[in-house]
């Protein structure tokens, strides 16, 4: 029993670690992008960018299905570089975390990042400072506050992920198996004392992260 436990919560954490690691950056290097460029069709990718916090699970999932099917370019060429398709792998799990995470973690850089004083970032250019110097020194410093409230909704977001999960990785024990799937199979089955106990550790574990955004804040 203590192995049918953990498991899921294992795979789950392992998932949104590096989901959360992958959003990290994109949603850094994206939203520092972003938060600066004007170019006609932003508010197109910005709406595009944001669009997974709105659509329900089975549709984020269904078009992953056919991004990475089998039937896709994509998918193909996936298949033929690591010779198995990355539908119901660990991978696929990942990615759909990763998909339905991003737009937090995008849109909480993004607005850190617009909030940083232009007149010192240019003063650092007159000194010298690279782009990339600009970007680590004196950006993200300045933003790190929202940089990392959108860091932890993003992995306790993608620690949660139901729906697109279960339709693109499916519901493998021990592989794809995440703590909101196997709650669903516990209650399906009738196994209430295994529900009881991961929906009490996603509460425990969702109540730190929502702790930890609010010290983030300030706030206490």
């Amino acid at each position: 029993m203590t192995d049918h436990f953990w498991d899921p919560v294992k795979l789950s954490l392992e998932i949104a670690v590096v989901s959360g690691c992958i959003v990290l950056v994109l949603g850094l290097f994206i939203g520092k992008w972003m938060a600066k460029a004007r170019f006609k069709g932003k508010a197109v990718m910005e709406t595009i960018f944001l669009l997974p916090l709105v659509l329900p699970p089975t549709v984020v999932g269904f078009l992953l299905l056919v991004i990475f099917g089998k039937q896709s370019p994509i998918g193909q060429f996936i298949e033929w570089v690591f010779q198995q398709p990355v539908i119901f792998t660990w991978w696929a799990a990942v990615i759909a975390a990763l998909i339905v995470a991003f737009p937090l973690m995008y849109q909480s850089a993004k607005t850190g990042f617009e909030g940083v004083d232009g007149d010192v970032e240019d003063a650092a250019r007159v000194d010298g400072a690279s782009s990339l110097q600009l970007f680590l020194f004196i950006s993200i410093p300045l933003a790190l506050r929202s940089i990392i409230s959108g860091g932890i909704l993003s992995f306790a977001r993608a620690l949660g992920e139901f729906g697109a999960t279960l339709m693109f990785a499916g519901n493998i024990p021990g592989k794809t198996q995440t703590i909101p799937t196997a709650i669903y199979v516990a209650i399906d089955s009738g196994n209430m004392q295994m529900a009881w106990l991961w929906v009490l550790c996603m509460i425990g574990i969702s109540f730190l992260m929502l702790v930890a955004v609010q010290l983030s804040k300030g706030k206490t």
